[in-house]
């Protein structure tokens, strides 16, 4: 190691200090409630630090309308493109970014991307499409994803950038395809398409490499609803060899497994992981629905996969001097990357302690 113990430990010692006074350790519930003039609310996306919720409301005109909430501001209503609808789907990082789709005058759903300064921008669509749906945004909210109708009224996938606009992503031989989720830096893109022969089937899209088939669990019927931070670790559901559908995780080294054969020992009685819906930036927890045999019904789970084991920045199963370097060389940098093991766009002395408490852990 590069450093002496007195300078170790008075490093940790101001990690932890600093930890404690901005660390929050209690447990709250918090309803958002409904405007006013509102009936329901649904939320569908938090910002990293769980102080951004986008959703939407149902109003008392029978209008649904995007939603951006915040403790201090309340439900504030996004507006429009110039209809009686519009859903918020996903908001970066900072929540500073919303994402969704609105009507717009003409009656038609458009991608939005909306922020305090701009308002709702709309995307556009494909050429010559009239339809375009956003479902997330990059961390740093430059890059939305979803789908947008072409001139065919063919479904296509697309990834949009202020400067490159709507890119149509392809397919896998087929003439429909969907994205739903993106990678912290906005390079990795997953879903779903149809393949030559009419399949539908979960891909993964990075620019250098196109649309990659994640392939199956015996079936043909695969969608891909999320992706980690860093775009290694995929889930969605696929169907099995028996037609059931069946929560899946992919990586590039185990390809496309079964998350109820994976983890058979923790699923007791004949419960199911029916659907993975989304991840943790690090790729450890994944959540969705099932059906738990011990109440007989469908319920939300959480997976705790233990792996990355905290505080392993490089992945490679041992916390050790080389995480901890890394966080070391990476210290006050930004992005969202393995090194900010919080995900909360800085590298900082909250990631170094998660090393330093979690050091020597799988070694």
């Amino acid at each position: 190691m590069c450093y002496t113990q007195n300078r170790f430990n008075a490093l940790l010692s101001a990690c932890v200090l600093s930890l404690i006074a901005t660390a929050g350790w209690s447990q709250s519930l918090t309803w958002l409630g409904v405007p006013p003039d509102g009936y329901y609310s649904y939320a569908y996306d938090v910002s990293a630090d769980g102080s951004v919720v986008v959703g939407s409301v149902l109003t008392v005109l029978a209008e649904w309308r995007a939603f951006r909430w915040t403790a201090s501001g309340g439900m504030q209503y996004l507006g429009t493109l110039g209809g009686g609808y519009s859903r918020a789907n996903g908001v970066s990082a900072d929540g500073s970014v919303v994402v969704g789709w609105a009507f717009n005058a003409a009656g038609y759903a458009r991608a939005f991307r909306w922020t305090a300064l701009g308002g709702m921008q709309g995307l556009g669509t494909l050429p010559g499409g009239n339809w375009s749906y956003a479902f997330d945004v990059s961390a740093d909210g430059a890059v939305v994803v979803g789908g947008a109708y072409n001139a065919a009224g063919q479904r296509r996938a697309f990834r949009w950038t202020a400067g490159g606009g709507m890119q149509d992503l392809g397919t896998l031989g087929g003439n429909q395809s969907e994205a739903y989720g993106v990678s912290a830096d906005g390079a990795v893109v997953v879903g779903w398409s149809l393949n030559a022969t009419g399949q539908r089937r979960a891909f993964r899209w990075t620019a250098s490499g196109g649309m990659q088939d994640l392939g199956t669990l015996g079936s043909n019927d695969n969608i891909a609803f999320a992706v980690s931070a860093d775009g290694a670790v995929v889930v969605g559901v696929a169907l099995n060899a028996a037609g059931q559908g069946r929560a899946f995780r992919w990586t590039a080294a185990g390809g496309m497994e079964d998350l109820n054969t994976t983890y058979a020992s923790l699923l007791t009685n004949g419960s199911v992981l029916s659907e993975a819906s989304a991840i943790s930036p690090d790729g450890r927890y994944i959540v969705g629905y099932g059906r738990n045999a011990a109440t007989n019904r469908t319920e939300a789970f959480l997976l705790d996969t233990g792996f990355p084991l905290r505080g392993d920045v490089d992945r490679n199963g041992c916390v050790d001097d080389a995480d901890l370097l890394q966080v070391l060389f990476a210290f006050g940098g930004r992005g969202y990357r393995n090194e900010d093991l919080n995900w909360d766009g800085t590298i900082d002395d909250a990631d170094l302690l998660q090393v330093l408490f979690n050091f020597g852990g799988g070694c």
